[in-house]
């Protein structure tokens, strides 16, 4: 059984606050992060649409049949959780108005705000996510505590894991992925196929990067490491960690992990090793990845990230409210678990 790997904290010597997350729907509140404008002009509308205890796939459907568009002509950058307040962008292939979508609402829904764009939303159309999140029944010195592992984090970073959302309800998907892989297991069904295999590479990523926490090398560079560049995105392989030590201490550069595939940009050296050790600890053969074709090509994911806009404030006598921003496919629990010191795995929430 391939079961989820935890991935240690990175402070785990600073007290946590305790405390619950979404007792109230209004406790989790997440903001999409527009890649770009919408330009004015096109065949798509661009609605910016606030939802609450719904998912985006049930709204972007309702949408689409109140502008009388198919719902394959609908995109989205990313899906939201239902059991949040959310707010994101839809795009709909329709020649209705901005005007006449600005006055669509339904059960959970409203827009916010409308126009026209010459492309479809793509998942991954955004620049990340702002969250705004309540924990309620904190310790009494849970303003001082959390203040003080966000300073800790904003000078750290914090571990772009995985969330257990990735994983099911069940925390199983990664196990059948390993199960397709491996041919043990017939699944005609693309999207959970799909699903399958990607949470196994997400499981994999994770363990890479928990052996890299515990061995003290969250955020250092070693020998045939991926490097990826902040700014711009760009890969290249690490042939001297002393030379590129001061860049990643500066945030310019990060450590890239793993998400296994067939055509996965390749580490060299020790960081080759490593990623190895885990997939042979995983009993999985590399040679495998090709027969899973376009869904395990492999791709390269940060282990580091900068949290932006990281705020604490009181919010009654045992609450408070985190804040903070993530680039896009990251999930709140990394800062979450790092604050609160608690199992917070309904907190996940991504895009």
């Amino acid at each position: 059984m391939l079961a989820q790997r935890s991935v240690p904290l990175l402070t785990p010597e600073l007290p946590g606050t305790s405390g619950l997350v979404r007792v109230a729907e209004d406790d989790f509140y997440v903001e999409e992060l527009p890649l770009y404008e919408a330009s004015g002009a096109g065949e798509h509308l661009y609605l910016t649409v606030e939802k609450r205890g719904r998912s985006t796939v049930e709204v972007a459907g309702e949408i689409a049949r109140n502008l009388g568009a198919r719902e394959r002509d609908v995109g989205t950058a990313g899906l939201k959780d239902k059991r949040a307040v959310s707010v994101q962008r839809i795009s709909v292939l329709s020649k209705a108005t901005p005007e006449e979508a600005l006055r669509l609402q339904g059960r959970g829904f409203r827009v916010l705000a409308a126009g026209r764009h010459g492309n479809k939303l793509r998942p991954g159309h955004l620049r990340g996510n702002r969250f705004r999140i309540v924990v309620r029944g904190v310790v009494p010195e849970a303003i001082a505590r959390a203040r003080t592992v966000c300073a800790r984090l904003a000078e750290t970073g914090v571990a772009n894991l995985f969330g257990p959302q990735r994983f099911g309800k069940r925390g199983d998907n990664a196990e059948l992925g390993r199960a397709i892989l491996l041919r043990e297991r017939q699944v005609r069904d693309r999207f959970l196929r799909r699903i399958a295999l990607s949470a196994l590479q997400s499981e994999l990523f994770n363990r890479c990067l928990a052996a890299r926490i515990a061995d003290g090398l969250f955020a250092t560079a070693i020998d045939g490491d991926v490097l990826k560049k902040r700014a711009t995105g760009g890969l290249f392989v690490c042939d001297d960690p002393r030379a590129d030590a001061p860049r990643v201490l500066a945030g310019e550069l990060d450590p890239a992990g793993p998400l296994p595939g067939h055509s996965l940009f390749a580490s060299r050296g020790e960081a080759a090793r490593r990623e190895q050790a885990v997939l042979v600890a995983s009993h999985i053969d590399p040679e495998s990845f090709a027969s899973a074709g376009d869904e395990m090509q492999g791709a390269r994911r940060p282990y580091r990230i900068a949290p932006s806009e990281l705020r604490v404030e009181p919010a009654g006598d045992d609450a408070l409210v985190v804040s903070f921003a993530l680039p896009k496919g990251s999930y709140a629990v990394s800062v979450l678990r790092e604050i609160s010191k608690n199992d917070v795995e309904e907190a996940d929430s991504s895009a």
